[in-house]
């Protein structure tokens, strides 16, 4: 039996949900227990269990706290509650022992919720808020101050599971924990951007539960004690699990109030912090809901350590953004294509020399055909042609003594490739094509132009699926058609698909995806050598697969190289001349006032250094959203401006 150290009065309600401890490190004896008093609002208490005061906040469920978050000239301490009178978010900010709604409006959830964590992303540092509901919802949404200064959120994705959650708690490594009442604990990924990836920590009957989780938190002190404590209410018992080894049963313990004996009957909604708060709770503390005695008992997380033989380590500090790896957020994003699943891929671009703004993007849907986009990312044109995996286009090209813009894509449909000119007058993409051009391969994947700087002979490679790569010359066939006529294959040791070719090197660039990024010629006599640019199990910034590739040209063959690190959605940068050495990479996050998401999982990107337009005047990269959040949409395209990545890297720009 583990007694309690403190316990706070009983609500003036009689009704206890769940609270937090809102730790004054100045002063760490003077923190606060806030805690939810359901109709009652959210009630205030000294570390010696005395409360108060009250603050009105509909009928709450759940609460959370965070710190530091940028709010007008300072940083605020932020407190998210559910309100169940209209089942919302509201938020708040603490000074001292007073809180005060600092929230825009009461954010709708739309389901009956029952719990409430907050999660700072190590990228970014942002704020995001997990609420869970009696329906089985895990709704994710990003916390932010708007033009005014107020708190605000938008709802950035929904997982679910089949039946009521009670409670979840975030960690700092990136996981959210949630309780499934009758089904157990679940370890999820927090980053909106990547996967899921479910995990069930443990259940009822199959497991250390015995019936039903009462509710769960987190203690970190540092590696090696890092815990996951959940309440196993039907058994009257607290559970602990060992973060450190995979979320590994350890230990459990009975609570009783201070001074007593006998053991709270069902510990419900917990808390925990690692902070130090006083002489009594120097490793911090454990809340635990009592609902019979309608309060909130404290037990010291040192003497819960010494209960189960764990060291509960040191109070971690709050993490900051993971500087390593700089960040950026796009300007646009395109209407998401039509196609569900993994559709989107690859875009090109074309850049109006006589009206930037009037720029235009053509992109692919590998369901279903073919976009034209303009520079506000809306829809001029959609041609439903075929399964179009990449796209590609060059200027230039004769055709009928008419110098033409000429796009090409890999039609997985009829395994051929393609032909349009881009009418830019008209804003549309017309289909020249001599004919079925086919490619040969079971799978056209990949696809890239090359036009020779001198000659402007035009040319074409494509990839599939297994380790060819073919050359075609795309020649004028008479009647406004043009058709492809092959010049020279290529043999890879495993899959390739994201290419690009520099015109004025006549080089050619292939992401062989697991294994590295290849420079070889790009001319139909080139030949088959080829060198590493970089080896994936060279460089631990970068992780399979190599995807997308782009030039960001800055005249005189100076310029930049970026390329998509699939695995752990960044972008490297390498430097076009020279020993091109890697320079660096960057991730691209949510901008929550222009409500635009990150980009993950890229298969295909373009990139350009002429001007594009208003915020685009340095060029872009244009990249695919393999995971289109905020909410969770069908793929699409983001616009970034190169301005902001080159601040990041501190790299050139080419004036527009």
């Amino acid at each position: 039996m583990l007694a309690a150290r403190m316990q706070t009065q009983p609500s003036a309600s009689g009704e206890v949900n769940g609270a937090v401890v809102v730790h004054d490190r100045a002063r760490p004896a003077r923190s606060h227990v806030v805690g939810t008093a359901a109709l009652g609002g959210l009630e205030v208490y000294g570390l010696d269990g005395k409360r108060l005061g009250a603050t009105p906040a509909g009928e709450v469920a759940a609460v959370d706290v965070d710190y530091g978050f940028a709010l007008g000239k300072g940083n605020a301490t932020v407190l998210a509650a559910v309100d169940t009178t209209h089942n919302s978010l509201r938020l708040f900010t603490m000074s001292g022992a007073t809180l005060t709604e600092a929230g825009a409006r009461a954010i709708p959830l739309g389901f009956a919720a029952e719990g409430v964590c907050l999660f700072r992303n190590p990228l970014d540092h942002a704020l995001y808020a997990f609420v869970v509901g009696d329906g089985g919802e895990i709704d994710q949404q990003l916390i932010y101050a708007n033009a005014s200064g107020q708190l605000d959120a938008r709802q950035v994705r929904r997982i679910n599971v089949p039946s009521p959650l009670k409670q979840c708690a975030a960690d700092a490594q990136g996981h959210v924990y949630a309780s499934e009442e009758t089904v157990g604990i679940w370890r999820f990924n927090a980053d909106p951007e990547a996967d899921v990836a479910a995990t069930l920590v443990d259940a009822p009957r199959l497991g250390h539960i015995q019936e039903e989780v009462g509710g769960i938190a987190l203690h970190d002190g540092g590696e090696g004690s890092r815990w996951l404590i959940a309440s196993d209410a039907s058994a009257g018992r607290i559970n602990v699990y060992d973060r450190s080894r995979d979320d590994v049963f350890v230990g459990a313990v009975q609570v009783s109030a201070p001074e007593q004996a006998e053991a709270i009957a069902e510990p419900g909604p917990l808390f925990a912090t690692s902070a130090n708060l006083g002489k009594d709770f120097a490793k911090g503390m454990l809340l635990v809901t009592d609902e019979d005695d309608a309060n909130y008992k404290a037990l010291s997380i040192a003497d819960l350590g010494k209960a189960l033989n764990l060291d509960p380590g040191t109070a971690q500090q709050a993490r900051k953004a993971d500087n390593t790896v700089p960040t950026v957020t796009a300007l646009v994003e395109t209407t998401p294509a039509r196609s569900y699943g993994d559709a989107a891929d690859d875009p090109a671009i074309w850049a109006n020399p006589a009206d930037p703004a009037g720029s235009l993007v053509v992109a692919t849907d590998k369901k279903a055909g073919i976009y034209l986009y303009d520079m506000q990312g809306r829809v001029v044109q959609f041609l439903a042609d075929g399964k179009m995996n990449n796209v590609d286009l060059r200027e230039g090209f004769d055709l009928d003594g008419e110098k033409i813009v000429l796009v090409t894509a890999s039609n997985r449909t009829d395994d051929s490739i393609a032909i349009y000119k881009l009418d830019t007058v008209q804003r549309k993409l017309v289909a020249i094509a001599d004919g079925v051009q086919p490619t040969g391969m079971g799978d056209p994947y990949g696809l890239c132009m090359y036009r020779n700087a001198d000659s402007g002979r035009s040319f074409v490679f494509v990839n599939g699926d297994d380790t060819r790569m073919r050359q075609w010359e795309l020649v004028d066939a008479g009647n406004g058609r043009v058709r492809a006529e092959p010049v020279r294959d290529l043999t890879f040791d495993s899959q390739t698909e994201g290419c690009v070719a520099d015109d004025a090197s006549a080089t050619l660039y292939v992401n062989e995806e697991d294994i590295a990024m290849w420079r070889l010629s790009a001319e139909p006599d080139g030949g088959d050598a080829r060198t590493a640019v970089q080896r994936v199990d060279a460089n631990s910034a970068i992780r399979d697969d190599l995807e997308g590739v782009g030039i960001y040209d800055l005249g005189d063959g100076r310029g930049y190289i970026v390329v998509s690190s699939q695995g752990n959605d960044t972008y490297a940068v390498y430097r076009r001349e020279g020993r091109q050495e890697y320079l660096g990479s960057f991730a691209v996050v949510a901008d929550a006032l222009r409500g635009i998401d990150g980009i993950s999982e890229t298969d295909g990107l373009e990139v350009t250094s002429r001007n594009l337009g208003p915020g685009f005047e340095h060029g872009a990269m244009i990249a695919q959203d393999g995971r289109n959040v905020m909410p969770v949409e069908n793929q699409n395209y983001k616009y970034v401006p190169w301005s902001v990545i080159a601040r990041e890297l501190k790299l050139e720009m080419r004036e527009p």
